[in-house]
């Protein structure tokens, strides 16, 4: 019999990934295409010795045997390291020296390779070549060592110095008709001080084109939570995780996506709290982990719990279970009068009466064919969070990235407030972001809707005239590019093409640009598919050593949490070429705004300088220099914590929107994409998946498997995909590999960004503008041409 808290690998099972598929040629299918395909159940704990060997796995297969340690033990110190690359999750308060993740290391590791994409491959691949190569090929040729510019007569990148490469993007911007035609791409590996210049150099040249990543992950949660709270973040701390008596985890896969969560999860079962995970899937992070710095339960082998319940709700089934929870603490509260707080409600809420009403005219057969749970598992989580005290709340994108996300967050916050789980320890709202510091981005100023209050700061503290009007988001601009009314598009830093829906239609609009320019430190699908006249230019990583007139700088980024710390780079540059982000734009804002006002290489000498001008702009950043060098930096406020609330009646808001229909019709199914657990956004390390299971295979279906029963599916067999967009349209994936899985009639999952082609143009939400990753109405068949 399996020992439940064994974590050695099942016999005979070959979780490594081995040399030769890290090594595929370039032009391959996939790091691991040679390589046969099989999934079996995972039936070990998240972390563990399996995440042990994975890390050292990736660094014996990138030779980093004396960069690869050391940067383990730098990896998120506080103040004299450096943060991780990866994941926003909060830093350990408590002086952890081990506050690192197998994601983390291998995010670093991708990073500090001694590969180069230097001059030599671009002279001897043409890229229309390039653009037949893998996603993994293209990211494995290693660092960009230098500009490089397209040359439309010989199809290659060529080299081109720093300063002609400003000087192509200054002539492009100047000389277009209005400055909206431009769009300024971000992801959310920027630091705080180059997200301010970024945002700075856009809005002095004239346009709120700011699109970002946060318009594909949270932007549902920042409008909803400002909808209801007067802000756009979390209220909740990492002390509050240690503290809440009920954890709800909706929509997150944290041994992939935030596998630092684990240690919280794993503290809060061994100190009572209860833990509800709600997901189709029960992932491994919902079952039982054993965290690798805890020593002696590594040594023994010994797991720890992560949930006390879990629940699989149907895709989209979110809201239906909340407002069934709420239904049932109000039912409650008939014959207890403490299962609200109803002082907490009467002082600090509004429509609550219009909200009970409500909750008590839903019926609970349409709350369970809507969840698709049982009312006995919906009473079961009422009971959790009515009877604990303190109660925390958190999510990601499996809430956030369906056409009622805002709706879904704004239930979040209902439920919260029936008991008052805001403004004390240990409760409040908490969502997961993803990238490093996609939060600090929109806090520094990346927000193609800015506030006229924001404006007003920074045309006070800087001395330019901001743009009013909105901008585009990441759905308007695709859109613009193919309608040729963007021409100029600047990303700093992502994979733009592959992390963007309907990927030939992102293609498209992005070949009729006039000029693409991708600031990166790797080669990837964006840079292939280029418009007219592109630039690649690379940049420091977060790893490396930013030297600049007046010594090493920091930067700071902003954690999940609202935390803000310093990050400082350990390791000598890949190429003496590469410049900082901060200085390549500094560089671009100088050649494009000759007359600008802003005193851009000042700034760029010594990063001080850039927060000072932070501390007068920014709301929550005075006396940033110093107080970012606080041990662990320093917490920007949120009013809602103090249960000040900036909305328009200046209490928390109740919403009573109507419940969605989420139960998919005839024979579609409801499909979501997601990351593997080798895979990092867009970046893909193997086509492996070891928490589901899944070996060597990328293009997979996993289904339910009456579901495929009824559709005459058998296990492992290659099916054909059709998703019906909103618009009527259709799009199509043949020959994917069909694997059943538990999960809830009617649902199913696949990979993004394979999986994007099936996101339309019109698939997005009318609330939120985010691209429906989550809630893809699909039909699957068996393959019409009977093989894969």
């Amino acid at each position: 019999m399996e020992n439940p808290d064994d974590d050695r690998p099942p016999t005979g099972a070959a979780e490594e990934t081995t040399d030769a598929a890290r090594r595929a040629p370039a032009g391959g299918e996939g790091p691991d295409a040679a390589h046969r395909a099989s999934q079996q159940p995972y039936r070990h704990p998240a972390a563990g010795w399996g995440a042990a060997k994975s890390v050292t796995r990736v660094l014996m297969q990138e030779r980093e045997f004396v960069d690869g340690p050391r940067a383990i033990f730098r990896m998120n110190h506080e103040n004299s390291g450096f943060d991780c690359p990866g994941c926003a999750w909060p830093d350990d308060t408590k002086g952890l020296k081990l506050d690192i993740c197998e994601n983390g290391i291998k995010h670093v590791t991708w990073e500090m390779t001694a590969k180069r994409a230097g001059r030599e491959l671009f002279a001897a691949h043409s890229v229309s070549e390039l653009a037949t190569w893998s996603d993994f090929a293209l990211e494995d040729t290693g660092r960009l060592t230098e500009p490089m510019v397209y040359n439309e007569e010989t199809d290659h990148y060529e080299p081109i110095g720093w300063q002609a490469a400003f000087a192509l993007i200054g002539s492009e911007l100047r000389a277009l008709d209005d400055p909206n035609q431009a769009a300024f791409y971000t992801s959310g590996r920027l630091g705080n001080e180059a997200t301010f210049l970024y945002q700075l150099m856009a809005r002095e040249y004239g346009t709120n084109n700011l699109p970002d990543c946060s318009n594909m992950c949270h932007e549902a949660s920042g409008r909803a939570l400002t909808q209801a709270l007067g802000t756009g973040k979390g209220t909740a701390d990492l002390k509050d995780w240690e503290t809440a008596d009920a954890l709800f985890i909706m929509g997150v896969n944290a041994a992939s996506n935030a596998p630092r969560m684990l240690t919280a999860l794993s503290e809060a079962y061994r100190r009572g709290a209860q833990i509800v995970h709600v997901n189709p899937l029960v992932e491994a992070a919902a079952t039982r982990t054993i965290v690798p710095h805890d020593l002696l339960d590594m040594a023994l082998f010994k797991s720890t719990r992560t949930s006390t319940l879990n629940l699989q709700v149907r895709a989209g089934g979110d809201m239906a279970l909340l407002r069934g929870m709420a239904k049932a603490v109000i039912e409650e509260s008939a014959s207890d009068p403490k299962a609200l707080d109803r002082e907490f409600i009467e002082r600090h809420t509004q429509g609550f009466e219009e909200y009970r009403a409500l909750c008590e005219a839903t019926s609970w057969d349409e709350l369970e064919r809507q969840s698709g749970l049982t009312r006995a598992d919906i009473l079961k989580a009422a009971e959790v969070y009515s009877r604990a005290d303190r109660t925390l709340i958190s999510w990601c994108l499996g809430v956030s990235q369906h056409e009622h996300g805002v709706e879904t967050v704004r239930e979040i916050v209902n439920v919260l407030l029936l008991r008052g789980n805001l403004g004390r320890e240990g409760a409040g709202p908490s969502p997961v972001r993803g990238h490093s510091n996609v939060q600090g981005n929109r806090t520094c100023g990346i927000d193609h809707r800015p506030a006229p209050e924001f404006l007003d700061r920074i045309a006070q503290a800087c001395g330019i005239d901001p743009p009013r009007a909105h901008g585009l988001d990441t759905v308007a601009t695709v859109a613009a590019m193919h309608r040729g009314d963007v021409k100029v598009f600047v990303g700093m830093g992502g994979n733009f093409v592959k992390a963007a829906p309907d990927t030939p239609y992102t293609v498209e609009g992005m070949r009729r640009c006039a000029l693409t320019v991708h600031v990166s430190t790797k080669l990837n699908r964006s840079h292939v598919e280029h418009g007219r006249k592109a630039l690649i230019l690379p940049c420091l990583g977060r790893t490396e050593k930013d030297q600049q007139r007046r010594g090493l700088q920091s930067t700071s980024v902003e954690d999940s949490m609202s935390m803000v710390h310093l990050s400082v780079g350990m390791k000598r540059p890949a190429s003496p070429h590469l410049l900082s982000e901060p200085a390549i734009i500094a560089g671009m804002a100088r050649a494009t705004l000759p007359d600008s006002v802003v005193p851009w290489e000042h700034y760029i000498e010594d990063y001080d300088r850039i927060r000072d001008t932070m501390a007068r702009a920014l709301d929550g950043f005075e006396d940033f220099n110093r107080r970012v060098r606080l041990p662990l930096g320093f917490r920007i406020r949120q009013p809602a914590r103090e249960l000040v609330f900036l909305t328009g009646s200046g209490r928390a808001e109740f919403s009573s929107a109507p419940l969605p229909d989420v139960v998919p019709r005839d024979d579609l199914l409801v499909l979501q994409t997601m990351r593997s657990h080798d895979q990092w956004n867009t970046t893909i390390y193997s086509d492996d998946d070891r928490y589901r299971g899944v070996k060597n295979l990328r293009t997979l279906v996993l289904m339910n498997a009456d579901d495929m029963r009824a559709r005459g599916i058998a296990e492992g067999t290659p099916v054909d995909l059709t998703a019906i967009s909103k618009d009527g349209t259709t799009r199509h994936l043949n020959g994917y590999t069909a694997l059943a899985y538990d999960m809830p009639a009617g649902c199913a999952a696949g990979y993004m960004p394979e999986m994007n082609v099936l996101v339309g143009r019109a698939d997005y939400s009318t609330t939120s503008d985010q691209p429906l990753m989550k809630s893809l109405s699909v039909r699957i068949a068996p393959s019409a041409a009977g093989s894969g």
